[in-house]
Order: C-alpha cells, then structure tokens, then sequence
C-alpha cells in the first residue's frame, strides 16, 4: 500500500512557474497526470524510482521538470512557462515500473492538487 500526499497547485499568471510536490509512503516510480474540466485525465510526467529515467507528455517538455528526492521519497514538477492550457487538477501517482505509471494503469493516486493560469 502506498500513499501520496500532493502540494503545491495555486494561483499562477501566465507565463509564471508553480513546482508540485508528492510525499510517497514508499519508494517506487513516480508520476503526474491533470484533468482539465470537461476532459480526461491525461499524462504528463513521469520518473523511475531510481531518477535515471523520465519520461513526458509532448505539451509540456521543455517547460516542465520532474524530479525526486529519494530520501524524502518525495517527486517534484517544476512547471515552468505556464500557460492557460495548464489548468487543471493535477493527480500524482505510483507504481513498481515506470510503465505502470505512464500508463496510468496504478491503483496508487494522490488527491490532487488544482492549478489554475491565468491569461
């Protein structure tokens, strides 16, 4: 059984940054989906428990970085250059492979946490 804790999302104007963070009870790959209103969820970021992997959605590579600290067990998206099209509630989650969290495919999810852009 692992539990996320979520934290971070807030009030951003365009253009600005915001950094999430997700505390796990254990250590495993870790990753970050959103859900706009209206829309479903979709991926957008992902690192193996090891850090030497990462992998990300199209609409946020080279404005979003994910990181972890492993012995905080604990993953970051510093989210960089946002744009009105980031809002959304943004869902951590975990898995044993990085795949699994790609995927989506966990039964592990944080609570989420809302980001909103302003224009």
């Amino acid at each position: 059984q692992v539990q996320l804790v979520e934290s971070g999302g807030g009030l951003v104007q365009a253009g600005g940054s915001l950094r999430l963070s997700c505390a796990a009870s254990g250590r495993t790959s870790m990753g970050w989906f959103r859900q706009a209103p209206g829309k479903e969820r979709e991926f957008v970021a992902a690192i193996s428990w090891s850090g030497g992997s990462t992998s990300y959605a199209d609409s946020v590579k080279g404005r979003f970085t994910i990181s972890r600290d492993n012995a905080k067990n604990t993953a970051y998206l510093q989210m960089n250059s946002l744009k009105p099209e980031d809002t959304a509630v943004y869902y951590c989650t975990a898995g044993d492979m990085l795949r699994t969290v790609v995927r989506g495919t966990s039964v592990y999810w944080g609570q989420g946490t809302q980001v909103t852009v302003s224009s």
